[in-house]
């Protein structure tokens, strides 16, 4: 059985939000869901400022400019808070 090399520089491709969640999906098919309490910036905005993100670079970061909030998504992965 072979399987497939886990991406060492992960990039996003997608942002998501449920009620709860910030769930980012990376270029190699993983999806990282992580607490939405753990960035209080992000916890308090409306859908329309959540939904209104860059991703920075080729991916390695997400902005939300209308909050000023930065993410990596190394840290996402690290689980940095």
């Amino acid at each position: 059985m072979s399987t497939l090399a886990v991406e060492t520089h992960p990039l996003a491709q997608n942002v998501e939000f449920t009620d709860d969640d910030l769930v980012v999906s990376l270029v190699d098919g993983r999806k990282v869901t992580v607490p939405l309490v753990w960035f209080p910036r992000l916890a308090g905005a409306k859908k329309a400022q959540l939904e209104n993100y860059e991703l920075l670079g080729d991916g390695e970061g997400i902005h939300w400019p209308e909050m000023d909030e930065d993410l990596s998504v190394a840290g996402l992965l690290r689980g940095d808070h």
